[in-house]
Parts: structure tokens; sequence; C-alpha cells
């Protein structure tokens, strides 16, 4: 029998090319067109549902119009909101509003199922003159009824009219036994019945769901003979009927008005028909291909809304939505809080891996175009994968992120603390960020959230204050994105050393003490009360109610604020500009450590990659300037080499022209331990961050030659080079083919004399060492030059030396004015295929030199190494037999 069920008759596999990715270094940059990149982490807000208000602002009575928010990863934004008049609106992604009915008829409901979701509905049974309703104390709480109350049963008058029913009276009088009251009929008029009152027989229809009860319809309610009637729970009070009058002021009644309302706002001018109306509706929140909360979104939606969806569900649902809805009505109500957008609890940082995989997503979604457009003309019974797929769109998003965006940014590395900041910092804006002109001042401001997360010193001044920003010392990003920061357990009144980390939404539950809070021998608190935090504000507690301790006083701030010393003691705006400036310091030829330093200095130089610290133990065995060898000692695991060899950077230059240049600190013979400093790099003095030196400053004037910012420095400082650095520039040239003839790099230069060439060898390149001034040649070309009309002299010269003397013209590197110095290196690059000159095979030949001088080592020192176990072993033993060959 003929199914229909799709069978699969052919699978062909292939290999395709999908293009390249770049490498993050293991110090967490990356190299795009041979310079040194960082990719900067984005803070975004987090998906997820928001309620808010509009404090205000919008109506000229000044009442609170409420609305939330629904922000998936990707997809259509949904927004409800009260309008002027307390109807509830719905928006989607930001088109015109609908009233909120017409969403929840298209998801099914129908009006009455709507009125049972929002609202109890309450049993009203016709008694001796009045009606009998259960008494519920919560209701009555702290009312002044209008009317004598009356218990059904006994006919007593519970409560008396115009007098105030306190809480504790409500709760005596259902203690008493007090279930049922008798309440006037006049106080049915003006409440809403909870469903349709229809007559069976004749279909007439008395009152339908969610009407008001007025004399008219309770008279034909009398002559039907009908005594019982459920009304909503609506008392204007603690429950208002604004879903009710939005329903009634919906013009849609059933689902296919709503959708075909829905199409309207999304897609103005089209007819709708049912099947395209319902497919859009369907695709908007309940398509995984173009709806996504992320599991970030999920777990937030389920911790605002108390839902319990598993995380992988990344989909709206109709009960999230219905959910939300409920909770908005809440908060008009009076129940419940609106939240904090500045809440590092509902921001997140998204770094490199998430950031390149968007892109990714998006130029494999081009992909996806081309190769349907593709499939559909060629035959698919011979084609193969490699046929179909062209990457070079995925291949040009990466290519794009990495060149082209405003979050991969050309590495800060003027000084070792310049390049740890900048792969540190945290910034708004970027591709769906926000903008500088757009970003108010809240956005900017410090946050009580951003305390051990975020610095709320380090910022730059001008038009990015407070959008780009610093991790805190110990912060770190939890799977979420969130920022998390660490603090001490503190059980039965004692710190222990038992750290967890906390994100902003976690922290809020808790006290939390001061790192500086004094600590008995027995780790407790000594104090009666002890300075503390509970939910951004700051408190006296008592020690019992304190459940988790600060871990350190620089927790709060920055790696570049944390390098100060009494920072405590400076004005926030000078320790920003102090933290900012640090950054800019230069590498001096001579380093030295502060005098009065925080102890950060150490961590900064190793964990920016500035000192070389030793993998493994062992004794030093060779060290020259440019490389360290060490023998490791202790266990050495199968298949690994017992020879650690330090390649150390010298005279390189950075980003910035500064100089990379690290030096040994050690001698051969020397025992290091794992993680013990071998070099000194730039701005750096015996493995600690040395970004200036000690120099003795007097505050005093001197003739007016030291007024408002003017200094007056020491001769000294000049002749003993205490403030010198050294910069290095780098220069290139390239030798094309032209149509007139290939370019050359040659010594041969016409007219230039032999004292401008001094500094060339036989290439015509500079040589690595030589001094140069503005003016002089680096590196000698010559170009072709087309053919002029010759003077009689060029015609003598050319008949004297049969060649053509003057066709070339001068086109040689030379150095720019106000630069001179030393030579440091030279690198010559040929295109594949291009015959190589004498100097680049040179400097090939000394590469191949240093790669096998590094194996040699380590193969010599692997064979002293096994020759002397073999020696301990074999010493002091007796033969069995002799060598062959030996008698």
């Amino acid at each position: 029998p003929d199914t229909e069920a799709k069978s699969v008759i052919d699978i062909k596999e292939q290999d395709v090319y999908m293009g390249d990715m770049p490498l993050m270094t293991e110090n967490g940059t990356f190299f795009i067109n041979g310079t040194e990149r960082v990719i900067v982490s984005q803070m975004h807000r987090s998906p997820g549902v928001l309620f808010d208000h509009d404090r205000g602002k919008t109506h000229a009575s000044g009442k609170y119009l409420f609305a939330a928010r629904v922000i998936p990863y990707r997809g259509s934004w949904l927004d409800f909101e009260f309008d002027a008049k307390d109807i509830v609106n719905v928006r989607i992604d930001r088109k015109r509003k609908l009233p909120v009915t017409a969403l929840l008829y298209a998801l099914g409901m129908t009006s009455e199922d709507i009125l049972n979701y929002f609202y109890n509905r309450v049993t009203y049974v016709r008694g001796q003159g009045g009606w009998i309703i259960p008494f519920a104390p919560e209701n009555w709480r702290g009312v002044k009824p209008l009317f004598d109350i009356v218990d059904a049963s006994s006919g007593e008058i519970v409560f008396a009219a115009q007098q105030k029913i306190s809480p504790r009276a409500a709760n005596k009088a259902a203690k008493d036994g007090l279930t049922q009251l008798l309440i006037p009929t006049e106080e049915i008029f003006g409440r809403y019945s909870a469903y349709d009152l229809i007559n069976e027989t004749t279909g007439e229809i008395y009152v339908e769901a969610g009407d008001e009860i007025g004399a008219e319809n309770l008279e034909a309610l009398d002559k039907a003979g009908i005594d019982t009637i459920e009304l909503l729970d609506i008392d204007h009070v603690s429950t208002g009927a604004w879903i009710r009058n939005t329903l009634k002021a919906d013009k849609a009644e059933e689902r296919e008005q709503a959708l075909s309302d829905i199409y309207r706002v999304m897609r103005p001018g089209e007819p709708p028909t049912l099947e395209t109306a319902e497919a859009l509706f369907a695709g908007l929140f309940f398509d995984p291909d173009r709806y996504d909360l992320s599991a970030v979104g999920r777990v937030k939606l389920n911790m605002r809304l108390d839902l319990d969806a598993e995380d992988t569900v990344t989909t709206l649902r109709s009960e999230d939505i219905l959910a939300v809805i409920k909770t908005l009505v809440g908060l008009k109500d009076g129940k419940g809080e609106i939240d904090d957008i500045d809440n590092l609890g509902n921001r997140r940082v998204r770094s490199v891996g998430e950031l390149l995989e968007n892109q990714y997503r998006v130029g494999l979604l081009r992909m996806e175009r081309a190769v349907k457009e593709r499939m559909s003309s060629v035959d698919v019974s011979t084609v193969m994968p490699n046929d179909l797929i062209n990457a070079k769109p995925a291949v040009a998003a990466v290519r794009e992120f990495f060149g082209s965006s405003q979050l991969s940014q050309f590495m800060d590395q003027t000084n070792p603390l310049s390049e740890v900041t900048h792969k540190r910092r945290v910034s708004a804006l970027g591709p769906g960020g926000l903008t500088r002109e757009r970003a108010g001042f809240e956005v900017r401001d410090v946050h009580p959230t951003h305390y051990g997360r975020i610095c709320p010193i380090e910022t730059p001044e001008g038009p990015n204050i407070g959008l780009i920003n610093s991790l805190a010392s110990f912060s770190r990003v939890n799977k979420y994105g969130f920022i998390e920061t660490p603090y001490r357990k503190v059980v039965d009144h004692k710190v222990t050393d038992d750290v967890v980390y906390l994100s902003a939404m976690e922290e809020a539950k808790h006290t939390i003490a001061q790192a500086s809070a004094e600590l008995g021998p027995d780790k407790g608190f000594t104090e009666e009360l002890v300075s503390s935090r509970q939910a951004g504000e700051f408190l006296m507690a008592l020690p019992d109610n304190v459940t988790l301790m600060d871990v350190s006083p620089k927790q709060l701030v920055s790696v570049a604020a944390s390098l100060i010393p009494f920072l405590e003691n400076d004005d926030a705006n000078r320790a920003l500009m102090g933290s900012n400036m640090q950054r800019q310091a230069v590498p001096l030829v001579r380093a030295e450590a502060p005098f009065v330093g925080t102890g950060m200095e150490e961590t900064v130089a190793r964990d920016s990659g500035a000192a070389i610290g030793a993998r493994r133990s062992g004794i030093v065995d060779q060290v020259d300037a440019a490389r360290i060898v060490i023998r490791a000692t202790g266990d050495i695991a199968a298949g690994e080499s017992g020879v650690d060899i330090y390649t150390l950077m010298k005279f390189q230059r950075s980003n910035q022209s500064t100089c990379i240049n690290q030096r040994p600190l050690v001698k051969v013979g020397d025992f290091v331990n794992a993680g013990d400093v071998l070099a000194d790099g730039p701005s750096t003095e015996f493995g600690e961050l040395a970004l200036g030196r000690n120099a003795l400053v007097a505050f005093m004037p001197w003739n007016g030659y030291n007024y408002e910012d003017s200094i007056l420095i020491s001769e000294r400082i000049v002749k003993d080079d205490v403030f010198t650095s050294i910069h290095i520039d780098e220069f290139e040239v390239m030798a094309r083919d032209t149509k007139l003839g290939p370019e050359d790099i040659t010594r041969d230069i016409p007219n230039v004399g032999e004292e401008a060439l001094r500094n060339l060898d036989e290439a015509g390149i500079v040589y690595i060492g030589a001094e140069v001034e503005p003016g002089d040649i680096l590196v000698g070309k010559i170009t072709p030059k087309g053919e002029s009309p010759m003077t009689p002299e060029e015609k003598l010269l050319r008949a004297i030396f049969g060649e053509k003397a003057s066709d070339v013209r001068d086109t040689s590197l030379r150095l720019p004015p106000g630069v001179a110095g030393t030579i440091v290196d030279v690198r010559v690059f040929n295109r594949h295929g291009i015959d190589k000159d004498e100097r680049a095979m040179a400097i090939e030949r000394e590469e191949i030199e240093r790669l096998k001088k590094d194996s040699d080592d380590e193969r010599n020192i692997l064979n002293r190494a096994t020759w002397s176990r073999l020696k301990e072993m074999l010493l002091g033993q007796t033969a069995t037999a002799a060598p062959k060959g030996v008698k």
C-alpha cells in the first residue's frame, strides 16, 4: 500500500572545504592579516522577560502605564502594554498595537476560557431578601462596607455598615464558623457574568460571558427562574476588570478574525487568507528556525514567571504568553515588583565564540539559499556535495567579522597592563548593542550589582563613559554569560575558606559582610554589628544574619585600579584618570619596580605573558640573550621530552611601535621551580610590573617655572636615561611587475654616490646593525621608465656604453624625516615561484640553523641524561660476559 512515507534511496558523502577559521593564541589574541587583534566581549540585554512602567511620563495624570517585553535571542519581540484607557494591548516587533485578546483568540482560546484563566468565579445563590455568597476573610480585610453584612444561616448582623473590618475581626468571624453571607440585591449590580446564561429550550441568551449585571438582565433571570449564577471575582480594588474590558473593546470575536488582524498589522497592504495568516502566526513565535529564546532566555523566563519548562524548549509556548499577561495584570493590581533593566542579572556578556557563531550563522544562511537555488537547476542523481556547496559566504562572514567588526580591535600593546586590560574589556556598543547617541544616563551609571563584577572606576572619559567597562579583579563569566564574583561562605558565624561564585540574581538573597570586617582567631566576627550589603543596600547586620563575606577589598576594582596604592584615599575622578593613564606608559630602557606596590604587579606581569615563567621544574643548562634551555627534573611522562627550550623575543615591534624585548634572569646551573620567572619582558623587573621610575619629587615653587602644570626636571633625568624608551618603526617596500618591465631590488642605483650606499649589502638591502639617519637608503630599488625623446648627450652615452643607461629611475626606500636609529631586523618575502635573492636565502639559512640548534641541544641533553642514568645503573655491577669482539 502507498503510505506516502518518504525513504532514503541513496546517500553521497564527500568532504567539503568550508573555509579557514582564525585560531586563538594562548594569550587570547588573534593574528589577522599579520596584526594582533583582540575581540572585545559585548554586554547586551539578556533574553527573557522584563516588566517595567513609564514612570508616569506618558499620561497627563501621571498614572503608571505598565508594560512587559519578551526578548528572544533572535526573533520577533513581543510587547504587552497598558494604554491610557487601561486596555491591555500587544505589539509584535514594535508594529501597530492590537488588543491582547486578539493574541489570545489566535492561540485558540474562547472568551470564556480567557475570563476563566484570569479571574476566579464566585457563586451567588438567591436567598431571603438578597443573595448568598461564600465568606472569604481575605476579601474583607480593611474594607468599609456600605451595608450591613448578615450571616446567611443565623440572620445576625456580623459587620455593621460604615464600620471598617479589621483583618483580626475577619479572621475571628471565620474562626467562629461564618461560612456564608447574605448581601442585598443591589450589591450584585455592576458585577460581571462568568459565562453565557442561555435558555436551553429557546436558545435565548440572557447574559453573555463578561456582561455587566444590571436591573434588566436580573429581571430576565428572575422570570426564567434562575436562582444560582456565577460571577467574576472582580472587586475593582485587589482585582481590576482590565482583561474583561479589553475583551469587550476587541472587535474580533473568534480565532479567524484575530489571525487576520495580526496578519494585517505584520504585512500591511496584503490581503490575508486563513492559511497565510496561520502560517505567519505559527512562524512568529513557535518555529525554532525563526524564534530562539536560547537556554538563557528560557531559564530567565522560568525564574521570573515560576514556570518549569525544560531549558531545551527555546520557543514560546501558550502558557508562557498567558503567564506574562497574568503577571503584567498583577503588577497593575499592585502585586509584585517591576524589573531593573540595568541590573547585571538582566545583562549578559557575549564573548568571541558566541559573536563569531552569530556571524557564521548569517554566512550559513546565505550559503543555504545558494545551495537551494543550485539544487533546483541541476540533476540531483549525478551531483556531488562539492558541486552544490560554495563556502564563500561563510568565509566572507568570518573574514568580515575579524577584519571590520566594531568589536574586533587592534590590540593595545603599549605595555603589559594595556594588553591585559584590553582583553578584559566589556563593551555595550557594537552590532546588536547600544549606540553612543541613544545610550542614556541610566545605562552608563554605576549599579549596585557591579560590585565585584564590573569596575566602577575604570571607564573611558568622553562619549563612551560607562558604555565600555572593565571586569573586576576576581570576576568571571558563567556558562549563561552572566558575570559572577566570589564570596567566602559563613557557617555558624564562622568564615570558612569555602569560596562560591554568585551571579547578581543569586546574590540578592544573601547578606554579605565586607572583606575588611574584623575576625577573631576562630574566624568569627568580633564586632556586634558587621558592615554588610543586602540587595544593593549597605547596612549594619547582626553576625547571625550574615551568610557570605567578600574575598578581598580589591575584588571591587579592575586590574589597573588595583595597581594604585592607597586607592581608597583617592578622589574617584582622579582614580579613573590614573587607571586609564597607566595603560599609556611606554616601556623604559631600564625598568624599575615601584617601592610601594599593591601585590598585583607580579600577577599582571605573569598573566600578560610579558615575563616568562618555567613550565616545569629543572636545572638551567644554557642561557644566552635569545634563548634559555632547561633540563627538566622530576617525573617525565612517556613520550614527553625532558628538555624545555624558551625562545625570548628580541627587539620586536608591538602594535603601538613600542619595543618588546625579553631579558633572561637565570644563570647556567640554577635550579628553577615550575612557575618561577625565567625572563623579564617590557616594563617588568624581576617578574614584577614596572611601568615607571622611582623619581624623587618635590612639591614646592621654583621661581614660577613650575606654575600650574609645568614641571622642572633635573638634567640627570635626561643624562642618565631615566625615562628613555625605545621605539621600533617598520618600513616596507614592494618590487612589482610594471607594464614597462619588472622593478628590481639592487645596489646599482643611477646617480647615487658610493657614500649613500654604504649601509647596503650586495643585494641592495640594508644590513642589520646599521645606524641610519633621515634620507638614508634602506632598500635600493629601480623602476623602468617609459621611452622619452633623447638629448644628444644621452645618444652619445648610449653609443659609447651600448646599453640603456637612462631608462630606469630611482625609487629606493629612504628613511623619512625625523626618524633615526639602528636596524634591528630585515625580512624578505617572495611570491611563490619567484627566484629568491641572496639576502632572502641568507635569512632562511639563519632560521634553519636556529631550529637545528634547538633540536641538537635537546638531543645532546637527552643523550647526557641517558648516559648518566646508565652509568649509575652499571657502575659497580659485574659483567656476566664480555661484549662481542672483546677478549
